[in-house]
């Protein structure tokens, strides 16, 4: 590993412990207005499915985007962390049976094996709606324009639209396989919707114009779907161990990737264009996105 990317995943490290600390404060056991109790195996099991590692790397492209713009920190990280709490639901209820049937995440047990199938079924369900509570509570300090769009294009991002009706699509792709333009479009909904909404947010955040918002997003786009091309990969080309979870899943089910589509050296080589592209996408903004466009790299380079 070269200096640069040690000290890329040195800044992640660091910026994980904070997304942690703020996640532990958000789930704690204390009543927020308006609350009549937060039962403690339910906030254990929410505790447990939203801080159990990773690289917290949504959070992360939140706030490096606000920083472009030299928005507010606090507020920024604020947003990474409902975004943080739907990415979590959605591990914690695609670990389940009826979807990838997991028991292992990040090398722990997943919620379902660690508690029960209904417990993470209301974990899951708990940290979708916190996830607006966030957003909307005096604690995030934004003006309510701002809040209101960062309410509707988190829920495009998670919902019908986005990763909810994506991981319809990856269900469906188990019976009967999509061609690759279909593929491409299952995997920009399920992955690459919610970190199109982590870079976009940025810029929400920072009440930037539409230009702004446009960039920001198409960025989003493009490392989406390098992150899940680089996932597809791995799931092909490295261990369990390594993963710290199962691999090699989606072709045990038949699920069409463009890995298998299309090769590993495909892959390769597309995941250097795509950072190529993200590049060239955020130039108008000099060494300002150098951040963002480091983080580019990590996502298309990662070994897990």
């Amino acid at each position: 590993m070269d200096q640069a990317a040690s000290a890329f995943e040195h800044k992640l490290r660091t910026f994980a412990a904070d997304v942690e600390a703020r996640l532990a404060r958000l789930l704690d056991g204390m009543l927020r207005p308006a609350e009549i109790a937060r039962p403690a195996r339910l906030i254990e099991a929410m505790h447990y499915g939203a801080l159990n590692g990773g690289k917290r790397l949504r959070p992360f492209l939140v706030v490096e985007a606000t920083r472009l713009f030299d928005g507010p920190a606090d507020a920024a990280l604020q947003v990474g962390c409902a975004l943080e709490c739907i990415h979590s639901y959605s591990l914690v209820h695609d670990d389940l049976p009826a979807m990838d049937d997991d028991d292992l995440r990040r090398g722990k047990p997943t919620v379902h094996i660690a508690y029960d199938y209904a417990t993470a079924i209301l974990a899951g369900d708990g940290l979708l709606t916190y996830a607006f509570d966030i957003l909307a509570a005096p604690e995030t300090d934004l003006p309510d324009a701002a809040k209101v769009a960062l309410v509707l294009e988190l829920s495009r991002a998670a919902g019908i639209g986005g990763m909810a009706g994506g991981q319809a699509l990856d269900l469906a792709a188990e019976t009967e396989a999509p061609d690759e333009a279909g593929v491409v479009q299952l995997q920009a909904m399920k992955t690459g919707a919610l970190i199109r909404f982590a870079c976009e947010a940025g810029a929400i955040i920072s009440q930037r114009p539409t230009e702004d918002r446009k960039r920001l997003r198409q960025f989003g786009e493009i490392i989406g779907r390098a992150f899940q091309l680089a996932d597809d990969l791995l799931d092909v080309t490295a261990d369990a161990a390594t993963m710290g979870k199962a691999t090699g899943k989606d072709a045990g089910k038949g699920k069409g990737t463009l890995v298998a589509l299309k090769g590993t050296d495909w892959a390769r080589t597309e995941l250097d264009r795509l950072v190529t592209e993200a590049n060239q996408v955020l130039a108008p903004y000099g060494e300002a996105a150098r951040p963002l466009t480091d983080t580019a790299r990590f996502i298309a380079t990662r070994k897990n």
